[in-house]
């Protein structure tokens, strides 16, 4: 009789834990993703998030319970958005740009919430990481780091003879800060002149384009700003007309007119950070401990009906640059990727 006991109390302790695993692997998990303005790069970055984390929620018969919200630059937006996923009991937030990676450490400090972050140019110049290596904190996440040397190399590839370089971006985008004291470095050694000009909104940018145009520029850079990136819609023609070529950190640049784009893969960004989201939320991964992703910033993608406009012969200007690149890529101008893709 003990023993018929015994196997019975066996029995249920076995279907107890059957039904504990079906019930971990049947768990919602609650993610709050925050982007920081409309353009592009971003959308990319949060629609292949998405689209990932629902493969592996189907592979692991898991469910990623996302709220998504956009506060289009305006901190205090930024900060509500913050505080609803709080309120919502999230367990974990994703801040895409670091503008928003910065409020999520703030607002999350003291709690156990994570934080992936995603496109954060310098994580370690922003304070939101001790070391690339070694967080040391409760986030992670993917970085869009532009090694600047490679864009202004492209430059003087396709123009040797380039007197003047224009320096286009926002002096509030932690993003542009690194790559723009490294571009005004490599020309100061190199003895080329450059002139900056900034804006913070697109009325701004466009001034700034036109000023640049006026300045006399050989050739314009920009790095992963997004305050430029929501503008090169309503400035690309401005340089076409003016035989300005514009050589920008991020291929989203070029989907909008850009001349080139040069960097990480966006798509492949939010891959990667969806990747890292279910490793921590699944796999238990700890953020400080889980080292900041960084990815080969060698593909140059080439605007070509930007790149006829200003008189230039698509594959001279790829037979200069594939010595300097992975790869080089074709685009041509469209809003968004998703729009690119429908037209072809």
């Amino acid at each position: 009789m003990m023993k018929k006991k015994v196997l019975v109390c066996a029995a249920l302790t076995a279907m107890a834990s059957l039904m504990m695993a079906s019930n971990v692997m049947a768990d919602d998990f609650k993610i709050g993703i925050c982007n920081y303005v409309d353009d592009a790069s971003l959308n990319q970055i949060v629609d292949n998030i998405q689209t990932r984390l629902e493969e592996i929620g189907k592979e692991k018969g898991v469910n990623f319970d996302v709220s998504y919200d956009n506060c289009n630059a305006d901190a205090n937006v930024m900060d509500q958005i913050i505080s609803d996923f709080k309120a919502d009991n999230v367990d974990l937030m994703v801040g895409v740009a670091t503008p928003v990676a910065m409020r999520m450490q703030a607002a999350t400090e003291g709690t156990d919430i994570p934080v992936i972050f995603s496109a954060v140019s310098d994580p370690e110049g922003a304070g939101l990481v001790e070391s690339n290596d070694a967080p040391g904190a409760n986030l992670t996440g993917t970085s869009d780091y532009l090694d600047t040397a490679s864009v202004m190399n492209l430059i003087l590839a396709a123009n040797p003879d380039a007197k003047k370089i224009g320096l286009l971006y926002d002096v509030g985008q932690d993003s542009s800060a690194a790559p723009i004291a490294d571009a005004k470095k490599y020309l100061d050694d190199k003895g080329i002149e450059y002139v900056e000009r900034t804006g913070t909104t697109t009325d701004e940018v466009q001034l700034a384009a036109d000023a640049l145009v006026a300045d006399g520029v050989d050739a314009v850079f920009t790095p992963t700003d997004n305050t430029i990136m929501t503008a090169e819609l309503s400035i690309y023609e401005t340089f076409i007309d003016a035989g300005i070529p514009h050589y920008t950190g991020a291929d989203s640049f070029a989907l909008n007119g850009a001349f080139v784009g040069y960097g990480v893969d966006y798509a492949n960004l939010g891959v990667e950070t969806a990747d890292m989201i279910a490793d921590v939320l699944l796999n238990g991964a700890d953020p400080a401990a889980t080292p900041v992703r960084t990815f080969d910033n060698g593909t140059a993608t080439v605007n070509t009906e930007t790149c006829e406009a200003l008189g230039l012969d698509f594959e001279t200007i790829k037979t200069a640059f594939e010595p300097l690149c992975t790869q080089v890529n074709e685009i041509t101008t469209a809003e968004s990727f998703d729009e690119l893709e429908a037209n072809e």
